[in-house]
């Protein structure tokens, strides 16, 4: 009975000395595994996006392999002689769409000659239209001064009265002429500017289906570099393609998966950034693939959301939180700097610590926000339509809401007419505003080349894939 009694008494005691320990110990051993985690953390961060990078490397590989004997799996005949007559038609295709191409570059060329020749027509017009209006001008001076005289004396002062007479007439004649030459000048110079307009639309239309035509013309060389490869190394077994062929597709599958498993640090997963896309694509009319290549050349869709902070709330001076440089142009002090504090009041989020876009070295300013790169007076402009289609209040960092509102502005810049001119224009006008026949000429160059690169390699094979099951 004593030692029983004895044991909680001890027990008591060792309760109590814990928990006296020192809090500035506890502390530190919590600090210390903190920083454990945090290590361990960054330490599986770093090994993600590594995997991440080689499991792309590895999906490139078999995308390309799939793309060499992919046309194969469509073909049932088991001869070598129908793979040598789809080359043959192929070829005829790819001869075909060369000439077309050709017809086309003619075409353009002709148009654009048109165009100046309408152009040189039009200035003429006005040169000869001032011109004229210089001697009405003159006619009216010296209408002015026939009032001022009274017709007997015109007539005194000339020496022969039959003279006064015909310079009387010579003068209406030259009025009445001056007046029928003005409508002339005006007609025809109206339907100068119609014609130019119109081969305008024409020559932007010529322009959109040779840009077509082209990568049709790739798409058919692909396809016969495939034949070839395929009539070389198996030599018309067709059995032996589709097998390669679901092999290769089941490969790409596999390693699809594996990426978009993998997290990104603060980037988009592929897999959900297309379907942002194509809700935003429904929604606007503007193309899927477009506007991937716009979030690809903005933030490669969400990688790189800007590395500067705000560091001071009255001038918008921004720090770099990797260089820690400061810059006196960070935000736009008047303009956005206001819009953007009230814009972090609303979402509940703090102005010093969000990240956004450190100004050019070209000059200007940042404080771009979000995977889309809205500037804060842009984004205010459309807070009201997405909140409309979002149904709650929109976040440029949410990357679902960033990708609607850069479909619902480039829909509003003309994107959604579609072809190759209107998206052209659309994403040089999202970068450079006014100046985009200056200054955005690269930038939308690069778009298109991301979207292209996006469709062919990416969506086309996931959509490929969607169709088969």
């Amino acid at each position: 009975m004593f030692r029983l009694k004895i044991f909680p008494a001890f027990l008591l005691v060792a309760l109590l000395a814990v928990s006296i320990v020192p809090s500035s110990a506890l502390y530190a051993a919590r600090r210390d595994n903190d920083d454990d985690e945090e290590e361990q953390k960054q330490a599986e961060d770093d090994a993600i996006a590594a995997r991440e990078r080689q499991l792309q490397k590895d999906l490139a590989a078999k995308m390309k392999e799939i793309a060499e004997i992919s046309v194969y799996a469509d073909q049932k005949s088991q001869e070598r002689a129908s793979l040598e007559r789809d080359v043959a038609l192929l070829e005829a295709d790819i001869k075909k769409t060369q000439l077309q191409i050709q017809a086309r570059n003619i075409n353009i060329k002709q148009i654009g000659g048109e165009i100046t020749e309408r152009s040189t027509t039009i200035v003429a017009l006005s040169e000869k239209y001032a011109r004229q209006k210089e001697s009405l001008a003159k006619l009216i001076r010296t209408t002015n001064q026939l009032d001022d005289n009274s017709v007997i004396e015109l007539a005194l002062s000339h020496e022969n009265i039959s003279d006064f007479f015909e310079d009387l007439d010579a003068f209406d004649s030259i009025n009445v002429a001056l007046q029928d030459s003005f409508r002339d000048i005006e007609v025809t110079k109206a339907d100068t500017e119609t014609e130019k307009e119109s081969l305008e639309v024409a020559h932007t239309k010529e322009v959109d289906l040779k840009y077509q035509q082209e990568i049709e013309r790739q798409k058919i060389e692909a396809r016969e570099a495939e034949k070839e490869y395929v009539l070389t190394v198996t030599k018309g077994q067709e059995n032996v393609y589709k097998q390669i062929l679901e092999q290769k597709r089941a490969e790409a599958a596999r390693i699809s998966a594996q990426i978009f498993s993998l997290r990104d640090t603060e980037g988009i997963q592929f897999g959900d950034a297309l379907e942002y896309a194509r809700e935003a694509s429904k929604l606007t009319g503007v193309r899927t693939a477009f506007l991937l290549g716009i979030l690809k050349q903005e933030t490669n869709i969400g990688n790189n959301l800007g590395s500067c902070v705000i560091s001071d709330l009255d001038s918008g001076e921004t720090r770099s939180v990797t260089s820690g440089t400061t810059f006196a142009n960070g935000i736009h002090p008047t303009r956005d700097l206001p819009v953007f504090q009230a814009l972090m009041k609303e979402l509940g989020r703090e102005p010093l610590s969000t990240k956004v876009s450190c100004p050019l070295a070209s000059g200007g300013y940042g404080g771009a926000m979000g995977p889309s790169q809205f500037i804060p007076s842009t984004w205010n402009g459309y807070i009201n339509r997405l909140e409309g289609i979002l149904g709650i209040y929109p976040d440029p960092w949410n990357p679902r809401h960033a990708f609607i509102a850069s479909a619902v502005f480039l829909a509003d810049l003309g994107a959604a007419a579609g072809g190759y001119s209107a998206e052209h224009e659309a994403a040089a006008r999202y970068y450079a505003g006014g100046n985009w026949a200056s200054l955005g000429q690269g930038y939308a160059n690069s778009v298109l080349n991301h979207a292209q690169t996006i469709q062919t390699t990416m969506i086309d094979p996931i959509e490929d894939a969607e169709d088969g099951d």
